[in-house]
């Protein structure tokens, strides 16, 4: 996913407050819509500009469909972060080694 996408779905306060809502678990169109004072199709405006960055995902279940962070994606724009300033990502199995030498 190019990063302009991901950077472009992240400028905007409504969509970032959308995904800290999805922070706390799976949430359908409908609940995320009602802390906010804008209309349905509004909200779906915000979460197909997050679906096309891969940002979320959705799943049917039933007549519901479910809403979710794709952390994928936040990995990668960190990974990017990391290169930029230049700082070297430890593996998991590398932190490990370090910590058991120690």
């Amino acid at each position: 996913m190019p990063l302009n996408i991901v950077f472009k779905a992240l400028s905007d306060d409504t969509r970032r407050e959308i995904l800290h809502m999805l922070q706390k678990g799976d949430l359908t169109a409908g609940e995320i819509s009602s802390p906010f004072e804008m209309t349905r199709p509004s909200i779906s405006h915000h979460l197909n500009i997050l679906k096309q960055a891969n940002l979320v995902q959705d799943v049917r279940q039933g007549q519901n469909i479910y809403y979710s962070l794709n952390t994928t994606v936040f990995q990668d724009v960190i990974g990017w972060f990391y290169e930029l300033l230049g700082v070297s990502r430890k593996t998991d199995d590398e932190k490990n080694i370090n910590i058991n030498r120690e």
